[in-house]
C-alpha cells in the first residue's frame, strides 16, 4: 500500500513501543475514528462497517471485535488458546458488554473515537509501572481510561479479528505474565468505577481475581495433604475436574462445538502453570 494514496505511513527513528507508536500516529490523524490493529492480526473484511456502526452511538468511546487463533491448527496449544479466546469474548467480553463496560478492548482489533482518545492522551503516555514508564498493557489501561471518562465500551461478536497466538509455552508464559501484570494493576485502578455500575460487573471483579485465589489455595491444600499423610486429595481433584467439566459442557453447549470439551486440558495448564504466573505477576 504504499503508493496508495488513502495511506500515510510514519517510520519512527527507532522502536519505541506499542504506545508511542500509537500516540504518533494518532496525533497525525484526523479521522472521527482509529482502528487499532495488530500487526500479526487479519480482519474480516466487515469488520470496519460493523464496528464503526456500534460508534454512532456518541456515548461508546471504543469497541473491540471478537478474536480468532489464525494458527489455531498449529499445535494442542494454539487450539487450547483459540478456545480461550473464544470463552474469554463470548463469555466475560460479552457479558460486560451488556452494561457497556467491557473492561479491555483487546488491541488486536479495537476501535476507539478520536476525540475521546485526545481528551485522554496525555495520562495514556505518561502512565508509570514502578516509577518508569509503562511499555505494557496498553489496552487494558486505555479501556480503564475510557471507562474513567464517562464513555461506554462494546464488544461486537460479530466482527471477526484472526490473530497469531503463541505456539510455544516459553512464548505463551511470557505473554500471560504480561497480561496478569496488566490485569492486577488497572483493575486497582478501575475499582472506583464500580460504585456507579451495574451490581454484575463488580461480582465479575471479584470473580476473576477470587476464583484463581480460591484455585490456588485448593492446590496448595492438596499438595500439602499428599506431602503430610501421602494419601491423594481426591476431593479437590474431584471437585476441580467436576467444575471443569461443567464449565466445558455448557461452552460447549453455547458453541455448538464438541472441541470445547477439550479445553477440559487447560485447566491442567492454569494449575500448573498460569497460577504460579500469576503468583509472580
Amino acid at each position: 500500500y504504499a503508493g496508495d494514496a488513502r495511506f500515510e505511513f510514519i517510520m519512527l527513528p527507532r522502536n519505541v513501543g506499542k504506545r508511542k507508536a500509537q500516540i504518533a500516529a494518532i496525533s497525525r490523524s484526523s479521522g472521527d475514528l482509529i482502528l487499532n490493529v495488530d500487526s500479526d492480526t487479519t480482519l474480516a473484511s466487515d469488520v470496519v462497517s460493523k464496528l464503526s456502526q456500534k460508534m454512532r452511538d456518541p456515548a461508546v468511546g471504543a469497541v473491540m471485535g471478537q478474536l480468532v487463533a489464525s494458527n489455531q491448527n498449529d499445535s494442542w496449544l494454539t487450539r487450547l488458546i483459540d478456545m480461550e479466546y473464544w470463552l474469554a469474548c463470548n463469555e466475560e467480553r460479552a457479558a460486560q458488554g451488556r452494561f457497556g463496560a467491557v473492561m479491555c478492548c483487546c488491541g488486536p482489533c479495537a476501535m476507539y473515537r478520536r476525540s475521546a482518545f485526545v481528551l485522554l492522551l496525555d495520562q495514556y503516555e505518561t502512565q508509570l509501572y514502578r516509577g518508569k514508564p509503562s511499555d505494557f498493557g496498553e489496552d487494558r489501561h486505555l479501556t480503564i481510561l475510557m471507562l474513567s471518562a464517562g464513555f461506554r465500551t462494546e464488544y461486537v461478536p460479530s466482527a471477526i479479528a484472526a490473530t497469531v497466538v503463541p505456539d510455544g509455552l516459553a512464548a505463551y508464559l511470557r505473554q500471560q505474565l504480561r497480561w496478569a501484570r496488566s490485569t492486577f494493576r488497572d483493575t486497582l485502578l478501575g475499582l472506583h468505577l464500580l460504585r456507579g455500575m451495574n451490581w454484575y460487573l463488580t461480582l465479575d471483579v471479584v470473580g476473576q481475581n477470587a476464583g484463581p485465589l480460591l484455585l490456588a489455595l485448593s492446590v496448595l491444600a492438596g499438595l500439602a495433604q499428599f506431602a503430610l499423610t501421602g494419601s491423594l486429595p481426591w476431593w479437590t481433584i474431584g471437585t476441580i475436574g467436576s467444575l471443569t467439566l461443567i464449565r466445558c459442557g455448557v461452552a460447549a453447549y453455547r458453541a455448538r462445538q464438541l472441541r470445547f470439551l477439550g479445553f477440559s486440558l487447560h485447566t491442567l495448564v492454569n494449575v500448573f502453570l498460569l497460577l504460579p504466573v500469576k503468583a509472580y505477576a
